[in-house]
């Protein structure tokens, strides 16, 4: 194919080429060249006689004579016409020029090239006229591509931190090298693998370590793919999808954000969709005939399979489910140490330690962050990667890109820095709190400062005594502004810590029953909507007021709390409020140090030749408003940031899992 159209390029700048030649033969022949001026036979003829013609140049039809002044003239004669005896009484000097018939390269070209140009343009409306036709057919053709099985270089040796998932999958490889020791003792394959999983977690790239580590060609197609406007056209694609992986049995099949045509029939406006669940119903009969002697097995991937279709998910379909989570300390490190592989590192950087600052990330971020740190070092031009490069890369990727351009008044500083060391007191002094990463206030991405928390380990769950801490921690940034502005000057800082503490209450008490008085009941939608945004209408007012009075009754003992501990270590307040001012970033053991009596060291003074504040004003490098913690649907907590927004210091809060 490659070679095809490379030969039809080449033609094509041949005759681009042929064409500009013959051009400009055409243009330097006809354009360029000078005749010389026409006169009559019988002027020629006089002149002959007034003996005013020095030479004579014959023609078959025509002559050039010069005159005394060796001007040059064209004379057109007869055929019949014979000068020669007139030329010889009056002793003209003459001479004949003999030009044998003959047709020049130039010429043919020039005859030929206006017939060639329109075999070209007739040629080119055909064969575009035979695409739309090819087109138009191919309409309901499968768009999955597939990929040479040699060309396929992914094994099981570069997926890392997915120990279960990989083990799960090579009985897959098993059956597609060796199908007859399964089909000698009478056993069969499954037909259907479901990867389900969060996304960046590896679940595309377990798929093809599957097809490299057997060795069959590897389909790849989206659930998007097969869903058009005009009705029939995806389940037509599906039949000649799976008739192109029957000719290339043993093969995988691999069908990528699946839940965009295995959705559930009957879902959504009116009732469904119909080019959907047409699309799906042929699926549900082409993975129901299969031959077990076919060898071919269909991989899908989805991060939302509670809205799968359940005669897609029962035994002879997808009758297995692979869960590829989110990967824990040693299966962080197990990635970092195969990314690590492409950059050029310093002795400083320990995978280990960079895994225990990472939790909640996937292997999709963990690559992010090894590139961000490549690229950070080479922007400083270091030859090698440092782990002070990956610290400042992780910061970037958690907390947001610094922003030390914006300009705030030295009160709005103060305000912030009080706002974040209110948050940092807090969770400092909060028993079930996970410890304080970074507090700082240089404004990062969209906030003008934050406070991040890392926990110590990962987390599969949250008890109640840590998700009240949490609440107070969220609430910490208000009540500093209360303590020391007073009630009539607290700002909007604290907008976005609200909206998380009421999330993280209201689930308290609509999901995971740590309400006495709401029991243990859900009352949450089953399709991953909270409960407020939801439209049920089977619980009753005094349902919903319950609900409404719990989250405030969780609201306002956080608010007790953190105002209780403000209050009590105000001194402790003051401290950090005056040191961020000071020193615009801490990390954990600063804030620490400073907690517990230490100092830090003194802040180099800058050369005044050295400084340039013309473009600088006043609150240049300034802060922002803090958060609390947001926690995962699943309860697993992972990284918290803190931060507020513009003008509204609207805090931003998450917390992966």
């Amino acid at each position: 194919m490659a070679f095809k159209k490379n030969t039809k390029n080449l033609l094509i700048w041949v005759f681009i080429v042929l064409s500009i030649i013959c051009s400009y033969h055409i243009y330097h022949s006809v354009m360029m060249k000078k005749t010389p001026p026409t006169q009559e036979l019988s002027s020629f003829l006089d002149q002959i006689r007034r003996g005013q013609v020095k030479k004579v140049m014959l023609h078959d039809q025509s002559l050039e004579f010069s005159n005394q002044d060796d001007q040059l003239f064209t004379v057109n004669t007869p055929r019949t016409f014979d000068p020669i005896p007139l030329l010889n009484q009056y002793g003209v000097q003459f001479d004949y020029l003999y030009q044998e018939p003959s047709i020049s390269f130039f010429l043919l070209v020039q005859i030929f090239l206006p017939l060639i140009f329109s075999l070209l343009i007739w040629f080119f409306f055909f064969r575009q006229v035979q695409n739309s036709n090819g087109r138009a057919m191919g309409f309901g053709r499968s768009r999955a591509k597939m990929m040479d099985p040699e060309k396929n270089q992914i094994l099981f040796s570069d997926v890392a931190g997915v120990n279960e998932a990989k083990e799960d999958l090579k009985e897959i490889v098993d059956f597609l090298k060796n199908p007859i020791k399964f089909q000698t003792i009478g056993g069969s394959i499954p037909k259907g693998v479901l990867l389900v999983g969060p996304p960046g977690t590896g679940k595309t790239l377990l798929a093809r370590a599957v097809a490299g580590e057997s060795g069959v060609p590897f389909f790849s197609i989206s659930g998007s793919d097969f869903v058009e406007m005009f009705v029939g056209v995806g389940a037509s694609r599906v039949r000649d999808l799976f008739a192109q992986a029957k000719q290339q049995s043993p093969c995988i099949i691999f069908i990528d954000e699946i839940d965009a045509v295995g959705r559930n029939r009957g879902s959504g406006m009116g009732g469904g969709h119909d080019e959907r669940e047409q699309t799906l119903n042929q699926l549900l009969v082409e993975m129901d005939g299969f031959d077990p002697k076919e060898e071919v097995i269909i991989i899908a991937a989805t991060n939302r399979s509670d809205v799968l279709d359940p005669a897609l998910l029962r035994p002879g379909r997808f009758d297995r489910r692979v869960n590829v989570d989110l990967p824990d300390l040693r299966g962080r490190e197990a990635i970092l140490n195969v990314h690590l592989k492409k950059i050029q590192r310093a002795d400083d950087v320990v995978p280990l330690l960079i895994a225990r600052g990472t939790p909640g990330f996937s292997g999709a971020d963990l690559a992010n962050l090894v590139n961000e740190a490549a690229l950070y070092a080479a922007r400083f031009n270091k030859t090698e990667v440092h782990a002070s490069d990956f610290e400042a890369s992780r910061d970037k990727l958690i907390m947001g890109p610094e922003r030390r351009s914006m300009m705030m008044t030295d009160q709005e500083k103060r305000l912030t820095a009080y706002h974040e060391g209110g948050h940092a007191v807090v969770a400092y002094h909060s028993k079930h709190s996970d410890p304080i990463h970074k507090a700082t206030i240089i404004p990062r991405g969209g906030a003008l400062g934050m406070v991040v928390r890392l926990p110590e380990g990962d987390r599969v769950s949250l008890s109640r005594v840590r998700l009240h801490d949490d609440l107070a921690v969220a609430l910490a940034g208000r009540v500093a502004e209360e303590l020391i502005f007073g009630h009539e000057y607290v700002t909007t800082g604290a907008s976005s810590d609200f909206k998380m503490a009421t999330d993280l209450a209201r689930r308290m008490v609509v999901e995971w029953g740590m309400s006495d008085t709401a029991g243990l009941m859900c009352y949450s939608g089953g399709d991953n909507n909270h409960f407020w945004n939801s439209t049920r209408t089977d619980y009753s007012q005094e349902v919903l007021l319950m609900i409404d009075h719990e989250v405030k009754a969780l609201i306002e003992r956080a608010h007790r709390t953190a105002r209780h501990i403000l209050t009590s270590h105000r001194d402790h307040l003051d401290l950090l409020a005056t040191k961020l001012l000071e020193y615009e970033t801490l990390s954990g053991d600063d804030i620490k140090t400073l907690l517990t009596g230490g100092t830090l060291p003194e802040l180099p003074k800058p050369d005044a030749s050295l400084v340039d504040d013309s473009d600088r004003s006043p609150g240049a490098d300034v802060a922002v408003v803090n958060d609390g913690a947001a926690v995962a649907d699943d309860g697993a907590g992972a990284v918290e940031v803190a931060g507020s927004v513009g003008n509204d210091s609207s805090d931003k809060a998450g917390e992966g899992s």
